[in-house]
C-alpha cells in the first residue's frame, strides 16, 4: 500500500487517477492546526458569542462582554456570501512540455488546479472550471457539493494541451462572463507578449475579482541546463533554431529573471497574488508555502 509520501513524490504525482488522493493530502496537511480560510478578503457580518475555547483567536475576545462577565466570549462572524472560484487553466501547446522532470508544465498545474479545488469544496465554497487556449473551450459551472470535486477532476484528467493560445483575450472573455466577485486562479507559462496579458489581469482585478497567478515553467526554461550547439523548436509554430548553448545560456536566465520579475511587480502594484513556479518545486510544499503567507497577510 502507497504511503503518503509516496504519493507526494513528483515521479508518483502524474498518475491522475490518483488525484484526488493527492488533493486530500496536500488540502489536509494545511489545514492541519490552522482554523481561519486562506481565502480571507471577503466581507462579514456579525453573528453571535460564544464561549471562548482552547484554538481560538485571542484577538476575537470581546473585552466588554468579560468586563460584564468575567468570562471569556468570542465574537462569532459568517461570512455574508461564499467565494466562489474559477480554476483557469490554459491549454497551450507549450503547457505539455518538460524536459527531464516527471510532470510536464500542464500536469503540475493540474496538481496545483486539484489541490484548491479539493480546498474550496472542503470549505463549502463553490469551484467552477475554465479551460482556454485561443478562446475559451469549456467552462464548467461552480458547485460547492462534494460531487464536483469528481467533475473537476474528471474533465482536467482528460485535457490535453495543444496548439496556440491567446492568453490575453481569454482573459477578457472571463472578465466579461463573470458577473460576481469570484477568486480567480489562473495557470499558465506565461508564454505570450506580456503587457497585453497585464492589462487583462488589471481588467479581472479592477472587476472586484481577486486574482492568483500561478505562474508555471518548466525547471529547464529557468536554469538553461543545455551546452553546445543545441536545437529548439518553438511548440506552437514547430519552428527550428539552432543556438550555441554556452554562449547564450545567461543572457536567456538574466531574460528569464526579468520576465519574471516584471510580472512580479506588476501584479503587486495591481493588487494581484503573482506565484512563480518551476517543476522541479515538489508542487504540494510550493501551494503550501504560498496558501500560509497569503493567510498572513490577512
Amino acid at each position: 500500500m502507497p504511503t503518503v509520501e509516496q504519493y507526494l513524490k513528483p515521479e508518483v504525482v502524474n498518475q491522475i487517477k490518483r488525484l484526488d488522493l493527492r488533493a486530500q493530502f496536500v488540502v489536509r496537511g494545511f489545514l492541519q492546526g490552522l482554523h481561519a480560510s486562506p481565502f480571507h478578503g471577503f466581507s462579514v457580518e456579525f453573528s453571535e458569542h460564544r464561549r471562548y475555547s482552547h484554538g481560538d483567536d485571542p484577538k476575537d475576545i470581546d473585552w466588554l462582554v468579560f468586563a460584564k462577565t468575567d468570562k471569556f466570549y468570542v465574537k462569532k462572524f459568517e461570512a455574508e456570501t461564499n467565494i466562489t472560484g474559477y480554476l483557469v487553466m490554459d491549454l497551450s501547446q507549450s503547457m505539455g512540455y518538460t524536459y527531464r522532470q516527471e510532470l510536464t508544465k500542464f500536469d503540475y498545474a493540474i496538481c496545483l488546479a486539484a489541490s484548491l479545488c479539493y480546498l474550496m469544496i472542503y470549505q463549502h465554497d463553490p469551484v467552477g472550471l475554465i479551460t482556454f487556449d485561443e478562446r475559451i473551450r469549456h467552462c464548467l459551472a461552480p458547485r460547492s457539493k462534494r460531487t464536483q470535486l469528481g467533475n473537476v477532476l474528471s474533465h482536467l484528467s482528460r485535457l490535453k494541451p495543444q496548439g496556440p493560445t491567446d492568453l490575453s483575450k481569454s482573459l477578457t472573455q472571463i472578465a466579461a462572463m463573470l458577473r460576481h466577485r469570484s477568486l480567480v486562479m489562473v495557470f499558465s507559462d506565461l508564454l505570450t507578449e506580456t503587457e497585453p496579458v497585464l492589462q487583462a489581469l488589471r481588467r479581472l482585478r479592477h472587476r472586484g475579482h481577486d486574482v492568483i497567478v500561478f505562474h508555471v515553467m518548466d525547471e529547464a526554461e529557468v536554469t538553461f541546463p543545455f551546452s553546445g550547439l543545441v536545437e529548439f523548436e518553438e511548440p506552437e509554430s514547430d519552428q527550428r533554431m539552432q543556438v550555441d548553448a554556452d554562449h547564450c545560456g545567461e543572457d536567456y536566465r538574466e531574460s528569464v529573471r526579468n520576465f519574471r520579475e516584471t510580472y512580479r511587480q506588476e501584479c503587486f502594484h495591481s493588487g494581484i497574488d503573482y506565484v512563480p513556479l518551476d517543476t522541479s518545486m515538489q508542487f504540494d510544499k510550493a501551494l503550501l508555502e504560498y496558501l500560509l503567507s497569503r493567510r498572513a497577510r490577512f
